[in-house]
Formats: structure tokens, C-alpha cells, sequence
């Protein structure tokens, strides 16, 4: 089981730190992803760490501002998310797969899913 939290509701230009806590199974050897789903949009891959080595992808309309970590003694994945746009307005679901996926930011590779926390960027 996958659980998100930390959504809510921020400034444009804040900041906020999504957590994706596992139980039942260790994170340790799951690629992990971090993917959004807006309003009438498809969902799209934002970050995802590899299974193996742990290295870190990151889209495009992300890269600088969002950070993906992992804390192994947690059994927890983050997204830290810095410089809020508007545009970063949706629901937030992390995924995880085991391998062979080494990582992917294609959310058809992935199975097991969280129930998503929402994130809401607006003046």
C-alpha cells in the first residue's frame, strides 16, 4: 500500500514537500515514480527514482524546481516542490513497480498506486 500526503494549498512561488509512505513491502528495490493528473488532462510522469542505483529523472517542466528523494528506514519517497506554478495545480499520486522496471516516467509502467493528495497552487 502506497499512502500520499502533504497537498494543499500554496502561493505561486512556494513551496511544499509531498510524502509517499509504503507499507507491506520495502521501497528499497521498487523503481518509484511521482506522477500529477489536471482537471481533464492525461496524467503525466513528473519524477521518478530508479529501482537499482537510485538515480533520479525528472520532466522537464520540473527540472529545478522539484526534487525526489528517498528515505530507505522510512520505507518513504519525497517531492520536495519548490517555486510553485499554477500550472503545478492537480492531483499528485506516487506509484511503485518492482523490477525489471528500472525507472520509468510512463505511469502504464506502473501497478501499484497511492489515493493521490491534491495540490493546489493559487493567489
Amino acid at each position: 500500500q502506497l499512502v500520499e500526503s502533504g497537498g494543499g494549498l500554496v502561493q505561486p512561488g512556494g513551496s511544499l514537500r509531498l510524502s509517499c509512505a509504503a507499507s507491506g513491502f520495502t521501497l528499497d528495490y521498487y523503481a518509484i515514480g511521482w506522477f500529477r493528473q489536471a482537471p481533464g488532462k492525461e496524467r503525466e510522469g513528473v519524477s521518478c527514482i530508479a529501482s537499482s542505483d537510485g538515480r533520479t529523472y525528472y520532466a522537464d517542466f520540473v527540472k529545478g524546481r522539484f526534487s525526489i528523494s528517498k528515505d530507505n528506514a522510512r520505507n518513504t519517497v519525497y517531492l520536495q516542490m519548490n517555486s510553485l506554478k499554477p500550472e503545478d495545480t492537480a492531483v499528485y499520486y506516487c506509484a511503485a513497480q518492482p523490477p525489471p522496471l528500472y525507472a520509468s516516467l510512463n505511469y502504464k509502467d506502473y501497478d501499484l498506486w497511492g489515493q493521490g493528495t491534491q495540490v493546489t497552487v493559487s493567489s
